[in-house]
């Protein structure tokens, strides 16, 4: 491990991307954000990479108030599109249409999606030292199946309601996952990181999807650096989305303890909670509310501290 040694974050929807903002600013050294490509979606001719984008946009500074999209970006277009008669179910700012087509065309042009969430990142002002890497340049696509039916993640969340009083969850699956290909950007800053840190996110439809991708789960296993996770809990509770559904139908408890059973076969080296538990790797409790700029910077310390004592055992091979 060198003295640039990364911190890497793999991150999924709206915890793990403030997480990955306090860690830009509670440390001076590199930061690898690696964002789960499972939401992407193709709308209104654009190509719609939520995590990447939503990471993108909080590390550049420029993450709306309502908590996704572009700051101050104005909706013209899908006003437009209303007005002639489209059933216009997925919102886009007008820039951020533009940022999804630039990426549709570039990936029409052959360009890997992480040679374009690279420029992106540059192009909309993240620093230099921080990198945002889709965990797959292959698609991979959740598939939730509620109501009798399989529906795309986007349909789902949105048109399905995506909370967890909306349509029960019956079956998980990502597509695609078993044949993707991890960029080698990630996989080389997983295996010189001093740190792997798993976000708060709900850890079935926003971890879950990287997990399944046969070669980031064995750079995982294979990492010197310790792999610590975050529970996507704030007292107890769910701060936003249906992660109680898919905890419930992945059999696991809505607590640290059910989110440690869920990343254990893979690799789990360490948890940070906020309510204390007993699970079989050390565990290490403090708030974690990123709610705002302060308590994102202080939970990102905290983190970073307990990484430091613990000590990553041997590199596991695949089963």
């Amino acid at each position: 491990m060198t003295s640039d040694a990364p911190i890497v974050v793999l991150a999924g929807g709206t915890g793990g991307a403030k997480l990955a903002r306090g860690m830009l600013d509670a440390d001076d050294g590199r930061l690898v954000v690696i964002a789960n490509p499972g939401d992407d979606t193709v709308q209104h001719g654009g190509y719609v990479s939520p995590d990447p984008d939503l990471v993108t946009f909080w590390l550049a500074d420029r993450i709306d108030d309502r908590g996704w999209g572009l700051r101050d970006d104005t909706f013209h277009v899908m006003d437009g599109l209303r007005e002639l008669g489209d059933d216009v179910w997925f919102n886009l700012g007008d820039r951020d249409l533009a940022l999804c087509l630039h990426r549709a065309r570039r990936l029409a042009d052959g360009d890997r999606p992480t040679a374009i969430a690279v420029d992106v990142a540059r192009a909309l002002g993240v620093p230099d030292r921080a990198r945002v890497l889709p965990a797959a340049d292959d698609p991979v696509r959740t598939m939730v199946r509620a109501d009798g039916r399989w529906w795309p993640f986007q349909e789902f969340m949105i048109r399905g309601g995506g909370r967890d009083d909306a349509l029960p969850v019956e079956g998980v699956r990502f597509d695609g996952a078993d044949d993707a290909t991890v960029p080698p950007e990630a996989l080389d800053a997983i295996a010189s990181a001093r740190a792997v840190v798993i976000g708060p996110s709900n850890p079935v439809i926003s971890i879950g999807p990287m997990l399944a991708i046969p070669a980031l789960r064995d750079a995982l296993r294979a990492t010197p650096a310790p792999v610590v996770a975050v529970a996507p809990f704030v007292g107890g509770e769910v701060v936003k989305g249906p992660t109680r559904s898919f905890l419930a139908w992945a059999g696991a408890s809505a607590d640290a303890a059910g989110v440690a059973s869920l990343y254990r076969d893979v690799r789990l080296d360490g948890m940070v909670t906020d309510e204390p538990a007993t699970l079989d790797v050390p565990v290490h409790v403090t708030s974690t509310d990123l709610g705002v700029a302060s308590t994102r910077e202080a939970v990102a310390r905290e983190v970073l501290r307990f990484c430091g004592t613990v000590s990553a055992p041997p590199a596991r091979s695949t089963p």
